[in-house]
């Protein structure tokens, strides 16, 4: 039986995610019966210029399940086609980052392989956001949406409440809607900062000054620069605000930054360097969001961070188990040499 798989490299999806995707369509729409034979691995991965282990991943997942089974020799059969009825999840980001893609990978890696999941960006703009909502209204059994949008909040909201409460899951950001019962996995950005940097607060008695460097080119969400200011009132620490770093910036000895973006990190190590001075000496290090990369960039940066892979876990196990609850995400100080 030939089959034609929809493997785009552009999609964020994992490739043996949509692998197994095509398979599943096929059967439930007839296409593969019982007893068919489906392409080899060697032939899978030639045909659509894909690695053997990715292949070989989908077949194990979809042997696992039952849904394939391998004769020696001969090769692989559609063993079942009793799968249950496929749900289709709508799952929105603001932009695709590193963290997006770790919330991304852990929901549909726990989300269950009946489930189809289409990803869009919104880019925070309202117009995309309500041609997307409105136009696929009534299609998907889970809208799973971040929220993220500074200049349209109201409009927004509006959008959303079009939405089944039921249906709908607000990931990263939750937004009040007039009551109304939706899930959401969130973070406080405010509170999370605030007790992120309390937390440190024994590493940075010993720098004079905090300086935060929050980007305006790409948002983020202004409650972190409240959290940051009322953290140094509180504790009555002298503090700046930058809005990014420049070829004519300045480093401040005996000062800790706290930056949010992966552009100021990179270009505040590079002026500590020009300026001879250590960081976690000199100046001190907070980066936004936990990457791997950090644990072993110069010997260790300081981060805080919420655990991104977590909240897609979260979300899925709320579309597995059809469950309305509101979860706040876990945010976390990692103490490394920088500070």
């Amino acid at each position: 039986m030939e089959i034609q798989f929809d493997i785009e490299f552009k999609e964020s999806a994992p490739k043996y995610m949509q692998i197994i995707k095509s398979l599943l369509l096929a059967i439930g729409k007839g296409k593969l019966k019982r007893g068919d034979k489906i392409p080899s691995i060697n032939q899978l991965s030639e045909e659509y210029l894909l690695s053997r282990d990715t292949v070989e991943k989908a077949y194990r997942h979809l042997i696992k399940d039952g849904v394939l089974v391998s004769v020696r020799g001969k090769g692989y059969f559609i063993n079942r086609v009793d799968i249950e009825t496929t749900s289709r999840i709508l799952l929105v980001f603001n932009k695709i980052s590193n963290y997006k893609k770790q919330i991304y990978n852990a929901f549909v890696e726990n989300v269950g392989r009946n489930m189809i999941v289409d990803l869009h960006i919104h880019h925070s703009n309202i117009n995309i956001f309500s041609n997307l909502i409105k136009n696929s209204l009534g299609e998907y059994d889970y809208y799973v949406i971040m929220p993220h949008f500074y200049d349209n909040e109201d409009e927004a909201a509006k959008i959303l409440k079009l939405i089944p409460a039921e249906k709908l899951i607000l990931l990263d950001k939750d937004v009040d809607l007039d009551n109304r019962k939706h899930s959401a996995v969130h973070q406080n950005f405010e509170k999370d900062i605030l007790c992120a940097l309390n937390e440190a607060n024994d590493l940075l008695r010993v720098y004079k000054k905090l300086i935060l460097i929050f980007p305006t080119l790409i948002p983020y969400p202004k409650e972190i620069i409240k959290g940051f200011r009322l953290f140094c009132i509180q504790q009555q620490f002298e503090f700046d605000i930058m809005f990014e770093t420049e070829e004519n910036t300045k480093i401040i000895k005996d000062a800790a930054y706290v930056v949010i973006e992966e552009t100021d990190l990179v270009n505040l190590i590079k002026k500590c360097r020009e300026q001879n001075l250590v960081v976690g000496k000199d100046v001190g290090i907070i980066s936004y969001n936990e990457t791997p990369l950090k644990e072993i960039l110069l010997d260790g940066i300081t981060t805080i961070s919420t655990d991104h892979e977590q909240m897609g876990k979260t979300a899925a196990r709320l579309v597995m188990e059809n469950k309305t609850e509101i979860i706040k995400n876990p945010f976390t100080l990692i103490r490394r040499k920088s500070l």
